[in-house]
Parts: C-alpha cells; sequence; structure tokens
C-alpha cells in the first residue's frame, strides 16, 4: 500500500497534468491523443469517475467531465475541438476498440 507522501506525489503528478491538457496544450485533440496514445481527456474524467465510484461517491459521466476539463464539454468542444478528419476517425475506431472497449 502507497504511504500517504506516495499518494500526495501521484495527486499532484496527477493535476500537474490535468493542467497540462487543460491549460497549456488546448491545442491537443482528443483524438490525436486516444490514438497516438491509447487515452484521452475523456478517459482521463471517466478513471476520476470510477475512482469515485468505488469508493461509494456517486458520480455520473458528465458531472466528472466536467469536474475535470472545468468546463461542460460542450463549452470545451466549441471552445478547442476541431473538426476530426476521415482518417483519424478511422485510426480512433482501432484506438477505442484496443483501449476502451475491452475495459
Amino acid at each position: 500500500m502507497p504511504t500517504q507522501q506516495e499518494v500526495e506525489l501521484q495527486a499532484a503528478a496527477f493535476r500537474r497534468l490535468q493542467q497540462h491538457l487543460m491549460q497549456d496544450r488546448t491545442d491537443v485533440q482528443n483524438i490525436d491523443m486516444m490514438n497516438l496514445a491509447g487515452f484521452c481527456r475523456n478517459c482521463l474524467s471517466r478513471w476520476y469517475q470510477e475512482a469515485a465510484n468505488e469508493r461509494g461517491i456517486e458520480m455520473g459521466k458528465e458531472e466528472a467531465r466536467e469536474l475535470f476539463y472545468g468546463m461542460t464539454m460542450e463549452e470545451w468542444k466549441s471552445t478547442y475541438q476541431t473538426e476530426a478528419k476521415p482518417d483519424q476517425q478511422e485510426a480512433f475506431k482501432t484506438a477505442f476498440a484496443e483501449n476502451v472497449s475491452k475495459e
């Protein structure tokens, strides 16, 4: 079991990753992250939701996304999301099947 210090360091690293994705690199599209790394901002918010639910904290998908994104998905999409190209969409189908569907 991790020590309290390890938990705090992990939490700090997560917060820094969140800041990097939500403030520093808003230009990086979720679809590109999924296609290259097998996860995206939505995955991170889902993992946050799953962690809450495992601890008896009721949290839905939209609530988790808003907590992670710091805004609604509609706001994020209208502000930062670009239209995905057909080749990105095709690659996403594979990445999603390999990384999300099997969970």
